[in-house]
């Protein structure tokens, strides 16, 4: 019951829509510290957090990227689609978000589910990028169905299956998941669950 809390539901609508190593230095002046970025502290973790499980996708380019090439970022992980409306109304706000946070460590990643089975080529979604002015992490299938694979992996690991779309979780700088969305949502709902992270 406490991993149900980690997705809000707010309308019927919604449900049904579609380590880079670091040398450690001595510093003999506290002066040196000055001007230097500090890391950032993370919040206090909701009880109810979990270790969001990794895997493995591929970009239109071909770039193959797992969630754990992430860690040190928080991410926000949108399960989307082309086809789907709601998807589509949200995609400014996403790109609102990672123009203006994307240098405080915020990672957009968006996991294409496709309909039906048929994936998007990625000559189409190329385009359809392009046309969005999508400039955050667009993933998608290596060979067939494992965008679904991770969708039920992470429905299991929540304790409930994801089956709509959007569906967006927020996972810390450490790879916990904190928080999650079915439906689609505005920049500023979205900028006000991230800015204790970033």
């Amino acid at each position: 019951m406490r991993l149900f809390n980690i997705l809000i539901m707010t309308s019927t609508l919604s449900v049904f829509s579609c380590q880079s190593k670091q040398s450690i230095q001595e510093l003999n002046d506290p002066q040196e510290l000055v001007g230097q970025e500090q890391p950032k502290k993370q919040p206090k973790r909701p009880d109810y957090a979990i270790k969001a499980p990794d895997f493995e996708l591929r970009t239109v380019k071909g770039e193959f990227v797992k969630l754990s090439d992430l860690k040190g970022k928080v991410v926000l992980l949108n399960f989307w689609g082309t086809w789907c409306g709601p998807c589509l109304k949200e995609i400014p706000d996403l790109n609102k978000l990672y123009s203006k946070y994307k240098n405080k460590g915020l990672e957009i990643v968006g996991i294409t589910i496709p309909r039906s089975g048929t994936p998007d080529s990625d000559k189409y979604l190329k385009k359809f990028m392009k046309k969005w002015d999508m400039e955050y992490l667009i993933l998608k299938d290596i060979h067939g169905f494992e965008t679904q694979m991770v969708m039920i992996d992470y429905g299991q690991t929540i304790g409930r299956p994801l089956t709509g779309v959007p569906t967006t979780l927020i996972i810390d700088r450490e790879g916990y998941i904190v928080r999650g969305y079915l439906g689609p949502r505005p920049e500023s709902v979205f900028y006000e669950d991230l800015k204790p992270y970033l």
